[in-house]
């Protein structure tokens, strides 16, 4: 009986790793100093947020963002895909603590909002002005 329940805590862990969005798995949301920090070919690092932000810029819709990201408009008028969550530690898996991301619904989703909120990184002092958290 012990075995079979440690294979099942073993099969458990393992599949804890594996629920990680794809968005996350390519590194969206993590912090950069430069475009050769984001290892996933066609992020840039997006220099407007405090600590960068590696991501895709210039979406036009949801399907342009790596599962688990959404296409956000941003105050500055730019579109990004963001990661999705539910609550603020969803934002931070990448990020140091002095640079973290508010989860928020108050960003234009260019899909329609759906219910959901996004990582807002902070502003590096230009463009983007997070109104808050939920």
């Amino acid at each position: 009986m012990s075995r079979i329940l440690c294979a099942f805590v073993v099969l458990a862990i393992g599949a804890c790793g594996s629920s990680q969005s794809e968005a996350i798995k390519r590194g969206v949301g993590s912090a950069c100093a430069m475009n050769s920090d984001c290892t996933e070919k066609g992020q840039v690092c997006l220099l407007e947020f405090k600590g960068g932000y590696c991501g895709v810029a210039g979406c036009t819709h949801d399907s342009e963002c790596p599962g688990g990201s959404a296409c956000v408009t941003s105050d500055n008028g730019s579109n990004y895909c963001f990661l999705i969550c539910a609550e603020k530690p969803d934002c931070n898996p990448l990020r140091t603590v002095d640079d973290e991301s508010n989860c928020t619904s108050s960003l234009a989703f260019v899909d329609g909002t759906m219910g959901r909120k996004v990582c807002n990184p902070p502003s590096a002092g230009t463009g983007i002005t997070d109104a808050g958290t939920d």
